[in-house]
This record gives structure tokens, sequence and C-alpha cells, in this order.
């Protein structure tokens, strides 16, 4: 950097020389500097994407190839195809046009989806920026003064003059030791790392908003099975009162029927409360207040069971899985932070030089014989700084094996993830062909005891007791029912979503 100092003008042919020898060297700069830098080599560990399982399944036992089939809607088998893709638009398999709008309402307005996108942009202009550090750095310096010298000894007058003043200054560090190139590889990572977060937070809103809309589906209908078995109390009650009136029947026996009455009743205001909240959950995901939720009709027979379940193998899900590339990514900007922590300790080679103009009177300040320039190198190194350096070093390969482990950890939790969805699925099919079977049990069991409760063949404590297994039941069957939907949704979620068949402006095909 030059320094502006009134000064004598040198011969117009010194100027020239000197001016044709800045530009050589200015020229000779960046091959200079090219070379330098291929030359060189980066510190730190190279990162590596760590080996795909060689793993064939998820768990220790095989699964069937399907599922039992129960003969009612939702009972349909399902089958595990091992290997084969999930779709981007998993959700499309519940064959519900409302679920559909559903979450592409989610997708256009909840919050976070928009946190998430601008941190992506703001990775990604921190990626740009840092790109700048491998070009030259340029600036531009114009000073005009004024000044009064002072006078050379008494008697003798002092001068008053201007300075003009105009330079362009250029610097560059040489990336000897890979700083710049491992800093910009941290920043590929952690944009790379917020892309995939960004796709996590799509999958997760996805399936938070189909495990909602299924709970409003099983809620309703569990409020349905709720107002029909009341209906059947409120009727064998009229039963009961008649048979009062003819003498038949006591007080008491009046008494134990609206107390049933009562206590199924009672179960409405917690279905109530559960379809309340998944409603109020369903508005926030899809950027909605509360107070403008609407209510969702929407019914377990409205959904179609997906019965073709693509499964990935082990080796492909550590490539879909939105955490597992993310954790991944992590472990790359790490990788690289300790190789900007190495450069720290090691020399760095700078390269400044400038070019510019300074003459008394502006009109000359272009003219050759005011031309000015001046070229350095210099080197700087860290001799004493107390084992900081050292110990910085120290502490980013300990973070850089804590992003290893959490990584291994990860990929482990996904693998539990699908492993337990995949037993959940063939264990809901045979809980749904059980419950189903209890309930048609129960189903006769209560017809069978009303109509000797009629008859007077039963006391009331038999009937009470077949009424309210029939009542258990059939709450029972829609939950039994809803869980097969629930649980699909949730392998779709831990195979990864299929974000990879999603056209997407939030990904970096590059980088990835």
């Amino acid at each position: 950097m030059s320094v502006a100092t009134a000064r004598r003008v040198p011969p117009r042919c010194a100027a020239a020389a000197a001016t044709a020898a800045a530009a050589r060297a200015i020229a000779v700069a960046p091959a200079l500097m090219l070379a330098l830098a291929l030359a060189s080599c980066a510190v730190g560990p190279n990162y590596h994407r760590a080996p795909a399982p060689t793993d064939d399944r998820y768990t220790p036992e095989t699964l069937p190839a399907q599922t039992v089939s129960t003969g009612v809607t939702g009972g349909e088998p399902q089958r595990f195809e091992f290997g084969r893709d999930l779709p981007g638009e998993w959700w499309t398999l519940f064959g519900s046009a409302q679920l559909d709008t559903l979450i592409r309402q989610a997708m256009a307005s909840y919050p976070d989806i928009a946190a998430q996108q601008a941190a992506l942009r703001e990775a990604r202009a921190n990626l740009s920026a840092q790109v700048g550090a491998f070009y030259p750095q340029l600036q531009g310096t114009a000073q005009a003064t004024r000044e009064q010298s002072a006078a050379l000894a008494p008697g003798f007058p002092s001068f008053i003059y201007n300075l003009f003043y105009g330079a362009v200054n250029v610097s560059y560090t040489f990336d000897v030791f890979g700083k710049e190139r491992r800093t910009l590889e941290g920043l590929q990572a952690q944009a790379v790392q917020q892309d995939f977060q960004l796709e996590a937070s799509y999958l997760t809103l996805a399936a938070n908003v189909a495990s909602a809309a299924i709970q409003i589906a099983s809620t309703l209908d569990q409020i349905a099975a709720t107002h029909s078995i009341l209906s059947l109390e409120q009727q064998q009650l009229g039963v009961v009162q008649r048979r009062f009136q003819l003498g038949s029947q006591t007080r008491a026996d009046i008494l134990q029927q609206q107390a049933n009455l009562a206590n199924v009743r009672a179960t409405l205001p917690p279905l109530q409360q559960q379809l309340s909240q998944a409603e109020h959950q369903l508005a926030v995901l899809t950027g909605r207040s509360p107070r403008e939720a609407a209510p969702v009709q929407l019914h377990l027979s409205d959904l179609t069971l997906p019965q073709d379940l693509p499964v990935s193998l082990p080796s492909a899900l550590v490539a879909q899985r939105p955490d597992v590339r993310a954790q991944a990514a992590v472990v790359r900007q790490d990788s690289a932070a300790v190789g900007v922590a190495t450069a720290n300790m090691l020399p760095q080679l700078t390269l400044t030089g400038a070019f510019g103009g300074e003459s008394f009177k502006f009109a000359d300040l272009l003219s050759p014989s005011s031309n000015i320039w001046n070229l350095a190198g210099g080197i700087t190194a860290p001799l004493f700084e107390g084992g900081t350096l050292r110990a910085r070093r120290r502490a980013a390969v300990d973070t850089y094996q804590q992003a290893i482990a959490q990584y291994r950890l990860v990929v482990l939790q996904a693998f539990q993830n699908v492993a337990d969805t995949l037993t959940a699925l063939d264990n809901d099919a045979q809980a749904l062909a059980a419950q189903h079977d209890a309930l048609q049990t129960a189903q006769a069991s209560l017809d069978l005891t009303q109509k000797q409760y009629a008859v007077g063949a039963v006391d009331a404590v038999t009937l009470l007791a077949a009424q309210q297994t029939y009542q258990q039941d059939r709450i029972a069957y829609v939950r039994a029912l809803a869980s097969r939907y629930t649980d699909t949704v949730s392998l779709f979620q831990a195979l990864g979503g299929g974000w990879w068949h999603r056209e997407d402006p939030g990904t970096l095909p590059g980088l990835r």
C-alpha cells in the first residue's frame, strides 16, 4: 500500500520505465498466484463418505412377504417390495384429494419452511462470498489534500499547495496450505446440510399433516361409533322403562341403564378434545391460526391403504434419509474445520501492490510523469501464541470425532425407525384381524344377550357386561384400523420420503 507524500517529480522517461515495470509485475502476478495455488496442498483430513452398509434387511428375522388380510376396507394385505424406490409425493398413495390439498397448503404456507428456505439462501450467499477469497482484492483510492508547509527557517515563507492522489491497490494472499479451500469446503458442506435440513422439514411437515388428518379421521369415526352406541343404549333404556311400567323390571334396573348411558356419554368430551387438538394442529401446519381452523370432514373410509409398499435397502437408505445426509455434511464441515485450524498454524504469503498517480495539479494526475507504483511481498507466521492455535486444532479434531460418532448414531437410528415401522405394519395387520374378530363376536354376543334380556332369560348385569364389551371393541377396532394408516405414513417418513424424485428449487444437485 503506497502512501501519498509530496515528492520531486521524476523525469518523464523514468516515469515511463516505472510504469512499464509496474504493469509487467501486475500482469505476471496472477500467473504466479495460480502456479503457487496449484502447487500448494490443503492440510487437514480429506473427507470421504462413509461406505454404504452391506445389510440386506432391517430385522433379525425375515419379514413375511405380505401382511395378513382382513375382509374390511383398510384390511387389505400390504406387500413389502424391498429394493423398490419411493415416489416423491408419497402421500398420493392414500388416494385422498383432500389430503393432497392439505399437504400442498402446508408446504406453501408453513412458516418453518420459509425460515429453512431463507437459511438455505443465506448458506448459498456465504458460499458465494467465500469464492472471492481466491481472487486478487482490488481497491480504488482517491484523495485531495490542501496543505501548508512549515517555513524552512525564520524569515522564509511557508508554502500552501494542493496534492492530488489516486491509485488502485491490489492484494492477494496465496492459499499455500489450503486454508481458503478448506473454508470453502466447509461452507459447501454447510449449504448441503441446510439443503437437507430443508428436505427434512418438507418430509416432517408432510408426515405431520398426514398423521393429523388420519387422527381427525380416526377421531370422527370413534365419535360416530360412540353416537351409535349411545343410540343403542338409549333404545335399551326405553325397553327397561317399559318393562318397569309393566312390573317386570325394578327401579334399580332403570338406574343401572341410565348410569351405563351416562358412562358412554362421558367418553364423548375426550374424543371432542382430541378432534379439536388435531384440527388446531392442522391449522397451524397449514399456516393458519387455530381460530381459523376449518372443520375437516375426513373418515378412514375416504383413504386408500397403500398395498404395495416400496422399501429401500439399507445401502440406499443412508443416501436417502435427509437427516443422515445432513449429518454427513456436518462431518464434512468439521473435517474442513480441522484443515482451517491446521493452516492457521502455518505461514501465510501475501502479495500487495499499487499503481496510480500523484500530482500537485489535478489536471496532471493522469500524466505519465505523475505515475507511482509499488509491489511488495510478505510472509506472516505465528511464532508464539501461548498454545492457542494448537489447542484450537485439538478442539477441531475432537469436534470432528464427535461428528463421526453422531453420524454413526443417526444411521443406526434410521435403521431402527425402518425396522420399527416394518414390524409395526405386520403387527397392525394382525391386530386389526384379531380386533375385527373380537368386534364381530361382541356384536353377536350383545344381540343374543339383548334378546335374552327381553324375555327375562338374563339379568341386567349380564346385559351391561355385553354392552361394555361391545363398546370397548368398537372403539378399539377403529383405533386398530387407524394404526395401519399412521404406521404406513411412518414407514414412508422413515425411508426418506422420496425427495430425490421431487423437483424442488431448494436443492443443490451440484454439491450433494
